[in-house]
């Protein structure tokens, strides 16, 4: 009655008044409800000048800068960028609808989309067109930046500093990493994994309005589940285990739970060396495994590791220095850097060396026998598992400096050598292969010897220690092809010259030896400089060296200005960590003088990088982040993730999958930092909620923005 009373007194004359006073008494209450949730939502935000201001932790660990709900935009001409980065101005955010469709550029489109397996989606889906898709691609060519004593100076094309901006956009380089994978996939296919379908996916790659309800995976390996490693079928009574690689037909989107008895957090290096907590890594042939070796033992609520115990009698440092004795060219730590140790039997052997400056890169099998790769990562030491079956290993061809295999159930001599002819394709030329065992067959070794000769192998030395009861032969890859045309017996033939070497992503073992690297423009041409000078050289078969010089000083800048000290990361307790999207390696050699190692991992799809990343000394592996990673879960303190989601939009059928794999590698108390599109980095947040995760600090500036989440124990 009296909204009729009142609009009937707006009709009359002296309406005009009560009209004014009416919108006047709208406006009041849009301006209070306005200034009640902007007010809430400003409160908990901070906001910093730019990334050198970094240099101190932003407030309390839960102290963050946010990006809005809607997506930032800061305006400004004088605005500038790292590569696949952003520097922070004195702008403040801004969060208007307005912005969020310029920035966005997303067309809305009615429909729904079909649900993945155990996560519901609710979508009312915003979907681009394809034109405006390669539109984003050029507009991804962003600015490369570099620090110099604290401020940002543009690079020319030979990575010389230049103390002011030429020009305007068009005159600016395009960062390191998108440039080069503009060469993506021109390799005739060997970069790309075997048959790999490309999802054409219209829409953004995350669904904003999406929902997520998540459940614990329900599998037989539990809380040591490896998706693409632990496949079983049942066929009747008949239960079959795969020995290859072989991943779910659909990405999983479950989450791994914790381990029945709780899970601790780790043992901080460097005391995780001789001790870590026994419910972390609790597995059933564990125990058995525990009571028939010395060199582990069980107390309390710790696994013990007695320093220089090991399988060996005499200890593992007499056994080392026996290995140097026999062949002085060994000088661990400086002619021998990385190493690859098959079996992961005895975690001892790259905790020793480890102590020589010499990187051992553990690989577990994952058979039925105990495999002790979950024990070396917990231990902090680096591991990847990896079936050796039929399919190469995920590794370049001559990178390793030194392959060990310590009492390892592989038969070389088998198949044709073609488990040795693997060996060879990843062995440095002139790199040393150590085989040691406590009962070998007359019959074994007389195979065995015979081929490796006929690969050319000199045996340079064998022995049998009295102290260690172990036989020790020491192989060594011939170095030029001049000795392959002196074999009578041409068998293994040489491999044909279109076969790559370096191609390795479900790619069979060929039983064929390539041909020893002669051109200066291939890799393994010359032995690499000693530890450490090897970080900072770069070998003469690389094309562009200033790129890779300002890619290292582009990550120390980022690392020792931000990272180490602005984000609120206590890296006493970072050890392993994970570089998604590495390149040129550039940011584990920034953290070279931090207690971490880190695992670099270059994504079949883009350019490979991988062979001068083991040339520096540090190592890595190929993979496909469509699938799960070969190792078990909770293996990594932190995950460096540069723009790999953007390159990744139209190759997996599910891109929430990545971030569920994620959630698998990462240790509960474990960190992120991830560098991305502000439209991919929004909806990313929500998901990262979803699982529970803590967002301690957002930030974006124009398209390009950077997201530090850490992992909590929640599980569903």
């Amino acid at each position: 009655m009296a909204v009729a009373r009142f609009g009937r007194q707006v009709k009359r004359p002296g309406g005009f008044c009560i009209k004014m006073t009416a919108v006047a008494i709208l406006g009041l209450c849009f301006i209070f409800v306005w200034s009640m949730f902007s007010s809430s939502s400003s409160s908990v935000t901070t906001r910093i000048e730019s990334f050198d201001n970094i240099g101190a932790p932003p407030g309390s660990r839960n102290t963050r800068v946010n990006i809005p709900a809607a997506q930032s935009s800061i305006k400004g001409e004088d605005e500038k960028k790292f590569n696949g980065s952003v520097t922070l101005s004195a702008h403040e955010h801004k969060s208007e609808k307005k912005d969020q469709k310029e920035v966005a550029n997303v067309k809305k489109e009615k429909g729904k989309k079909k649900l993945p397996e155990k996560v519901s989606k609710e979508k009312h889906g915003s979907e681009e067109s394809e034109s405006e898709d390669s539109e984003k691609e050029k507009e991804d060519e962003d600015e490369e930046r570099e620090v110099v004593d604290g401020k940002e100076e543009a690079l020319n094309d030979e990575g010389e500093v230049n103390g002011e901006e030429t020009g305007g956009e068009g005159a600016l380089i395009v960062s390191l990493d998108q440039e080069s994978e503009e060469k993506l996939e021109d390799d005739g296919g060997e970069s790309e994994e075997r048959g790999k379908k490309r999802y054409k996916i219209k829409g953004p790659l995350f669904d904003p309005k999406a929902h997520y309800h998540w459940k614990l995976c329900s599998t037989r390996s539990k809380h040591n589940y490896i998706p693409c490693i632990d496949m079983e079928i049942t066929t009747g009574r008949l239960q079959y285990r795969h020995t290859e690689r072989s991943c779910p037909r659909t990405e999983p989107m479950c989450l791994v739970p914790l381990p029945r008895d709780g899970y601790g957090r780790p043992v901080p290096w460097p005391d995780s060396k001789v001790q870590i907590l026994y419910k972390n890594v609790q597995h059933p042939k564990l125990a058995a495994f525990i009571k028939e070796h010395s060199w582990v033992m069980e107390s309390g609520e710790y696994l013990t590791f007695p320093q220089n115990q090991s399988e060996l009698r005499g200890g593992i440092l007499h056994y080392l220095e026996s290995i140097e004795e026999m062949v002085p060219d060994i000088e661990w730590g400086k002619n021998i850097r990385v190493v690859l140790d098959i079996g992961c039997t005895d975690s001892a052997f790259g905790a020793s060396l480890l102590d020589k400056d010499v990187l051992s890169l553990a690989l577990g099998l994952k058979d039925d026998l105990v495999d002790l790769a979950q024990v070396a990562i917990e231990r902090g030491f680096p591991a990847l598992v990896s079936p050796f079956g039929n399919r190469r290993l995920p590794f370049p061809s001559g990178v390793f400096d030194a392959i060990h295999c310590g009492g390892c159930t592989i038969p070389w001599h088998s198949n044709g050598g073609k488990h040795l002819l693997e060996m060879n394709r990843i062995l440095r030329p002139g790199g040393y292969f150590v085989l040691s065992t406590k009962h070998d067959s007359f019959e074994d070794e007389e195979v065995m010897s015979k081929l490796a000769a006929s690969i050319c192998w000199n045996i340079l030395a064998h022995k049998t220690d009295e102290v260690s009861d172990v036989g020790v032969k020491i192989y060594q890859k011939p170095d030029s092809n001049d000795i392959y045309e002196l074999r009578r017996k041409k068998y293994p033939p040489l491999c044909k010259e279109n076969d790559n070497p370096d191609a390795a992503w479900y790619v069979p073992v060929k039983t064929c030896l390539h041909a020893i690297p002669s051109a200066i423009e291939q890799h393994g041409t010359e032995w690499p400089e000693e530890w450490p000078k090897r970080l900072e050289r770069y070998p003469d078969w690389l094309s562009d060296k200033d790129k890779l010089v300002a890619d290292t000083k582009h990550w120390k800048a980022i690392v020792e200005k931000s990272y180490l000290t602005g984000l609120g990361i206590d890296w006493s307790n970072i050890r392993n960590v994970m570089d998604m999207k590495a390149i040129y390696g550039g940011f584990a050699a920034a953290l070279s003088q931090q207690k971490v190692w880190v695992m670099n991992v270059v994504p079949v799809h883009t350019p490979d990088t991988l062979p001068f990343i083991f040339e520096r000394g540090l190592v890595g592996t190929y993979h496909d982040w469509c699938e799960s990673f070969g190792t078990y879960p909770r293996s990594y303190d932190l995950l460096h993730v540069d723009h790999l989601f953007s390159r990744l939009k139209n190759r997996c059928k599910q891109p929430v999958s990545i971030v569920v794999e994620m959630d698998r590698l990462l240790r509960p108390g474990g960190w992120t930092i991830i560098r991305e599109k502000v439209e991919i980095l929004e909806p990313l947040e929500g998901i990262l909620k979803s699982l529970h995760w803590e967002i301690r600090m957002t930030y974006a500036q124009g398209k390009e923005g950077i997201l530090c989440a850490q992992k909590t124990m929640w599980r569903p």
